[in-house]
């Protein structure tokens, strides 16, 4: 029974991930062959081959917000026409925003934005470099209402160049690599250093055809914008390469220039090898996600082998705190223990990825302990809210979850988040949530975030409904059945990973697989930042 359990666990993890990777690698397409063809037939590499020469070989890439928008825009949309994400370029972590102009010639949609404000907060709380490859037509006319006004919208990108120029001495690096127009051109301009190529580069505030209705002027795009007049005549550009090539290449020079980033405060020790696969994971996760498993077998392939020394292991054990390695990076694990769990007084059991008061209180003094040595944070999500009822109440459940949140909201160590299965109700909010500015978010495909299950649900929105009927002796009819399951399959569809991923909601959906080596570059790039990771731009209060 057991190994017939653990073949199904496996056969529906695995068709979640060749549904992820299938999607993953049609997004990664762009815009297809065609317009792939046509961009190197302008001489020019695309987003994604750029960033294939700036990174470091072999060297992993964490792609944030690669399904934003795949399921909006009838397709036309994918990855919102930019990459963004970080990996390494010249040995040092870098965050990197690259137009992908095979998609709508690199316009922006309202999606783009929010991507592009992502990896900009990402480089502001870690102090990592960032790098702007662009390429872009400018906004897309037919959704400029969601894309030029409001707080969030594109201007939030030039106030955040000025922060990280200002304030935050973040390095930012621009390559003007094709189109760079009206707003957008200040982007560049608001960077330390700028690049353009020659013969493909256009940076300005208008094109030929706009500056000739305007003014009426006649003007070539060289002459009014090209890579040799800003780098002879305005002034506005600092390096001429040639081509594509030599301007990345330009740029690993400039990265590996940079002053080196402040030591760590954490002491990292040799890799250790998890004592299980990574692999694992798809035999040890449910297929059911109502069902048990065995938390600490889950860590053991996340963590260090020999690594874990467990904070108060026999109290409040529905929570699974304690210090360990990931990569010989030190970290603080706060996991939801899923199952029934013996309590140690003789009380009944509790049941695991709910919050209690008790395993509450134990996980804010141990989000304090890790604060106070600077230690970063990862939460294990699988919880489905904090106990209710009489006693729950009565024991100041409302106090023990504030004091919770506080902690970990207040918390200026790393937070990273990683969901494996439920991320539910005020529960997600605690264990760090979008909400909370953690550093960064990932799930497995498996990972459902709604603040409740589709069946609760119809249960919260029929019970009175069903009540009546069964106190009228009846059944409900086809017309309320019919209702009822179209609102159990919206939940469930709401429910999918992929759902919370096109909304940005998660950097990016892991596979098993994948979860180490995104961890391990994730720490590293969180640690250029030796002080405060609160808020979006990192910044100590007081």
């Amino acid at each position: 029974m057991k190994i017939a359990a653990s073949s199904s666990n496996r056969i529906h993890a695995e068709r979640l991930v060749a549904g992820l990777r299938e999607l993953e690698d049609r997004l990664r397409a762009g815009g297809g062959p065609e317009k792939i063809a046509r961009q190197h037939k302008q001489g020019k590499l695309t987003a994604r081959e750029r960033l294939s020469r700036l990174l470091d070989p072999e060297q992993t890439f964490q792609e944030v917000g690669l399904l934003v928008a795949w399921d909006d825009y009838d397709g036309a949309a994918p990855a919102a026409g930019v990459v963004t994400g970080y990996g390494r370029v010249a040995g040092r972590e870098v965050v990197i925003v690259a137009n992908d102009a095979t998609v709508k010639a690199g316009a922006w949609w309202p999606e783009t934005i929010k991507k592009m404000l992502r990896a900009q907060e990402i480089a502001m709380r870690c102090r990592t470099p960032i790098i702007y490859l662009v390429d872009s037509a400018g906004v897309n006319l037919p959704y400029q209402g969601g894309v030029f006004p409001g707080q969030y919208g594109a201007a939030r990108i030039f106030h955040y160049n000025s922060l990280m120029r200002r304030y935050l001495k973040v390095p930012q690096i621009a390559a003007v690599m094709g189109q760079c127009v009206a707003g957008g051109a200040y982007l560049p301009a608001l960077s330390d250093v700028i690049l353009m190529v020659e013969g493909t580069s256009f940076m300005g505030l208008g094109g030929p055809n706009l500056v000739k209705g305007a003014t009426g002027q006649r003007v070539d795009g060289e002459t009014l914008g090209g890579a040799r007049m800003h780098n002879s005549v305005s002034g506005v550009a600092h390096f001429l390469a040639k081509n594509d090539e030599e301007c990345i290449d330009r740029i690993r020079t400039l990265v590996s220039e940079l002053p080196p980033k402040p030591p760590a405060r954490a002491r990292i020790a040799e890799p250790v090898d998890p004592a299980r696969a990574p692999a694992d994971l798809y035999e040890l996760l449910p297929a059911d996600h109502r069902a048990p498993y065995d938390a600490r077998a889950v860590l053991d392939c996340i963590i260090d082998d020999g690594s874990f020394d467990e904070f108060q292991a026999h109290y409040a054990r529905e929570m699974i705190t304690g210090r360990a390695r990931i990569c010989g990076v030190p970290v603080g694990i706060i996991a939801n223990n899923r199952g029934l769990i013996p309590d140690a007084a003789g009380k009944p059991p509790k049941f695991g990825g709910i919050i209690y008061t008790e395993s509450a209180e134990k996980t804010a003094y141990f989000i304090e302990t890790c604060e106070r040595h600077a230690t970063p944070i990862v939460f294990i999500q699988d919880v489905s809210g904090f106990m209710v009822g009489v006693e729950a109440e009565q024991s100041g459940i409302i106090r023990a979850g504030a004091r919770f949140v506080e902690a970990m909201a207040t918390a200026t160590a790393p937070k990273l988040v990683l969901t494996l299965n439920h991320a539910s109700g005020a529960g997600y909010y605690a264990m760090a949530g979008q909400g909370f500015d953690p550093d960064f978010l990932f799930t497995l495909p498996g990972g459902r975030m709604a603040v409740m299950e589709g069946e609760s649900a119809v249960m919260a929105l029929f019970s009175a409904q069903l009540d009546n009927l069964r106190a009228a002796g009846r059944e409900p009819d086809e017309a309320l059945r019919a209702e009822m399951d179209r609102v159990r399959a919206e939940y469930e569809r709401q429910l999918d990973a992929k759902y919370a991923a096109a909304r940005g909601f998660v950097d990016a959906v892991l596979a098993p697989e994948d979860v180490r080596p995104a961890l391990e570059l994730a720490l590293h790039t969180a640690l250029n930042n030796p002080d405060s990771h609160l808020g979006p731009f990192g910044v100590r209060l007081g």
